[in-house]
């Protein structure tokens, strides 16, 4: 028995003008998201969310993963990721956590991308329709500002009240013009200032 799955919804962006300028390389973004039903809604307070994490989200994560890879052209393409949860009105944010929050879903994707950085992340509450918000960063240097992007989308129908939003996010780039450096140049001359002070 897999999550019930009632939708499975992809959307894609190309990006190739920004700031007036145009780049040698385009950027595209794409989002993959399923649409579940709540496996753990109408039974109360459900103390161990364990067994459904168990038996569900590594399928979810291998069949995600797959369409999401497809999409964009292959894994080896895909330099940014991240992920995202929606839970509809009658659950719990936990819910949504329990489900990408769990190394049998999150690692399909690291392993596929073969990458070093942590997935970042949103889970929150919304309906149907809610702007749906995927951070990423680039897979292997959490710390290259230039791939901190995010990728914005929504679904007109969902979550009900009782489904929870699964979303998984890929770049094949980071921003089209990069300018503000990344956090080692940072530490770099903050160490610098320290010493001349």
């Amino acid at each position: 028995m897999s999550f019930e799955i009632r939708k499975i919804v992809c959307y894609s962006e190309e990006t190739l003008i920004e700031g007036g300028k145009a780049s040698d390389k385009p950027v595209t973004m794409v989002g993959l998201a399923v649409v579940i039903k709540n496996p753990w809604l109408g039974r109360g307070f459900v103390e161990d969310l364990n067994p459904e994490i168990r038996a569900h989200c590594s399928a979810l994560g291998e069949l995600m993963v797959k369409r999401l890879t497809d999409a964009i052209g292959g894994a080896d393409k895909i330099e940014a990721y991240g992920k995202a949860a929606v839970i509809g009105a009658d659950g719990e944010i936990e819910h949504a956590s329990a489900v990408i929050h769990t190394l049998r879903f999150g690692n399909h994707y690291r392993e596929a991308v073969k990458a070093k950085s942590y997935l970042s992340f949103t889970n929150k509450r919304g309906g149907p329709g809610t702007s749906i918000q995927i951070p990423m960063m680039h897979k292997d240097d959490e710390g290259l500002r230039s791939h901190y992007i995010t990728l914005e989308m929504k679904i007109e129908d969902a979550p009900r009240a009782d489904e929870i939003v699964v979303v998984l996010g890929a770049a094949d780039g980071g921003r089209l013009h990069p300018r503000i450096g990344n956090r080692y140049i940072d530490l770099e001359q903050l160490a610098a200032e320290k010493a001349q002070q």
